[in-house]
């Protein structure tokens, strides 16, 4: 009997956290992100209006538009494609906020139904 009410206590415990999520706060604004191509940590940067993303990254300059889902959830799809992959829309999903941080998801805004869905992780610093 003390077993399971300490498992039921524990339980309720764990029920009752929620991650905190302004998504609201990240919106627009200017953003720092790390990533790593051949082994190399970079760092990149973009920006964001609530209709415009512009990401600056290796020297290069790429735009997209942004289509807000919710305040925690945009489609970005990039305006000039240059590529067959660059014309599929992506959908972001933001996780967790901090102060000036947040956790995102994104994935292939169409699933390909003969191909497992491919989900990556990243943080983005809002620096203005």
């Amino acid at each position: 009997m003390r077993i399971t009410l300490l498992l039921v206590c524990c339980l309720l415990f764990i029920s009752c956290y929620t991650v905190e999520r302004n998504c609201s706060d990240f919106k627009t604004g200017t953003f720092e992100f790390t990533y790593v191509v051949d082994g190399i940590e970079k760092t990149g940067k973009f920006i964001r209006t609530e209709t415009l993303n512009i990401d600056y990254y290796d020297n290069k300059i790429d735009s997209a538009s942004v289509r807000w889902i919710n305040d925690c959830e945009f489609i970005q799809k990039a305006i000039s494609p240059k590529s067959m992959a660059e014309e599929r829309a992506i959908h972001f999903k933001i996780l967790t906020t901090t102060e000036d941080t947040y956790t995102f998801e994104y994935q292939l805004a169409v699933k390909d139904e003969f191909k497992k869905p491919r989900i990556e992780k990243g943080t983005a610093k809002k620096i203005n």
